[in-house]
């Protein structure tokens, strides 16, 4: 076995998870979980059958990743959050084939206890704050906070607020990477060197 499981978690015969990769206590990974290499599952997590989690994720305490979710490579899942797979549940309908897909885009971050409702796409980099609801989907780079969700402003691949406004034009340098956002109408965009 090339990742660490802790006596106390259920993997599934089947399910496949990358080297150095670590399943902590109580974890239960569905057995057609796909899960990337160097990912953290933290105490209580549970991956669901058609769930894809990408390299280097970081899936907290406390979090469902449900069927028809799929995170990119450096997803940060705050503790507790939640994500939901059907719009409208009812326990006595059953509603299995109406899974919405969710797809979580490289680097984003979803914080503590947000909620994300099934059928939208988080772009890359994106920050959603602790305890948002997100019913919609994200831009790549959005600041997202409050319920529902709302744009506020931007995020830095590093992890910072930008001092840009939400719509608009605009360019600013991260303090930390040097690196050169450029704003033009509702999207940022990093500039390459």
């Amino acid at each position: 076995m090339s990742y660490y499981q802790h006596e106390s978690a259920i993997v599934d015969e089947g399910a496949q998870i990358g080297q150095d990769s670590r399943v902590w206590h109580f974890v239960h990974v569905c057995a057609g979980a796909r899960i990337g290499q160097g990912v953290s599952l933290g105490q209580n997590v549970f991956v669901g059958n058609k769930v894809v989690i990408g390299d280097r994720c970081k899936v907290q305490n406390n979090v469902s990743v449900y069927d028809n979710v799929t995170l990119e490579e450096g997803v940060f899942c705050g503790p507790s959050m939640v994500f939901t797979n059907v719009y409208n549940p009812r326990s006595l309908i059953e509603r299995k084939d109406e899974y919405r897909n969710t797809l979580v885009k490289k680097g984003a971050t979803l914080g503590a206890n947000c909620t994300i409702v099934c059928g939208v796409t988080i772009g890359q980099y994106a920050f959603v704050g602790a305890g948002a609801v997100v019913n919609r989907d994200v831009p790549d780079y959005a600041l997202m906070v409050g319920v529902p969700a709302r744009q506020i402003g931007w995020m830095s691949e590093f992890g910072e607020q930008l001092d840009l406004p939400v719509q608009g034009q605009g360019q600013v340098q991260c303090q930390h990477t040097n690196a050169q956002y450029v704003l033009k109408g509702k999207q940022l965009h990093k500039q390459e060197a």
